[in-house]
């Protein structure tokens, strides 16, 4: 099948974009990588007016360090984020989850803003996001918002960023030198999205968990944030932590569904044991260091 037609457009500012969004009623798409959207459009499954392209904004691209933490472009390509040194520094977590996105080809034209736009519940960018912390600024014709990453999704594809809104940056809050990364995900194969999935971080100061934040990708509609298990976390010594305990509060914070390759049961049995086995590694790890 080939695309329905639709005009495009390719602005060269924000604030052209934003206009053209405005002035489409709703039925703007926009190209960031195009590899959801570009197949979506083939198969008439999406079938905008206009197709804004932002690839050519210059100011929608690249890492910059910022007072209290990163600001990433959110048309900043897959394999570009990854050997970014200010990323590579401050943000190993994300580093991590995003080694696992897709393939090599794919990422060299996937976007950081593009995943986690789209809202795929079984991605890591997402997941990664309300994990660290993150909030997506996003602009219309008329104002700029900010929305923590944990409050942005509301169901599969489904976000806060309106029609008329397009996401500007997302916005990654400090973590210490020292923070240790979690990170685990079962798929079908290297580069399906996961069946289960889970990314986080700790901060551990003088033996104590001081600051942690989880989110499971692929237990349920959206990412889900495991509160629970941050809150029950925090202020416990890491000789003394129970992983088992800690590992079924997490689970409790998960919808997982069934469907033709994995049930409900499966995603909730495999995630408990991985987040007893990422925890448990993670913490021998820095308890050996």
């Amino acid at each position: 099948m080939k695309a329905a037609p639709y005009d495009y457009v390719r602005p060269s500012s924000i604030e052209e974009a934003c206009t053209i969004l405005a002035e489409a009623g709703g039925g703007a798409q926009v190209l960031a990588g195009g590899q959801t959207l570009m197949p979506l459009l083939a198969l008439r499954m999406s079938q905008p007016f206009i197709l804004v392209d932002i690839n050519h904004i210059p100011e929608l691209q690249g890492v910059t360090s910022v007072d209290g933490g990163t600001r990433v472009g959110p048309i900043t390509r897959q394999n570009e984020a990854l050997v970014d040194p200010i990323l590579n520094r401050d943000l190993p977590t994300l580093i991590r989850a995003l080694s696992h996105v897709g393939h090599h080809q794919t990422r060299n034209r996937g976007t950081i803003g593009g995943s986690i736009a789209l809202g795929e519940p079984a991605a890591e960018m997402p997941a990664t996001a309300v994990a660290l912390g993150a909030k997506v600024e996003v602009r219309s014709a008329s104002q700029t918002r900010f929305i923590p990453a944990d409050e942005l999704y509301f169901g599969p594809y489904a976000t806060a960023i309106e029609p008329d809104e397009l996401l500007t940056a997302i916005h990654y809050p400090a973590w210490p030198d020292d923070t240790i990364t979690l990170f685990r995900e079962v798929a079908m194969r290297p580069g399906d999205f996961a069946l289960v999935g889970l990314v986080g971080a700790l901060t551990v100061e003088k033996g104590v968990i001081a600051r942690a934040g989880i989110c499971w990708f692929g237990m349920g509609p959206t990412p889900m944030k495991a509160k629970s298990a941050e809150v029950a976390l925090i202020g416990q010594s890491i000789d003394t932590l129970d992983a088992a305990a800690t590992a079924d509060l997490a689970i409790a914070d998960t919808a997982p569904f069934g469907d033709h390759h994995a049930t409900a049961d499966y995603r909730r049995t495999v995630g408990r044991r991985i987040f007893v086995r990422v925890l448990q590694e993670a913490l021998n790890m820095r308890q050996a260091a």
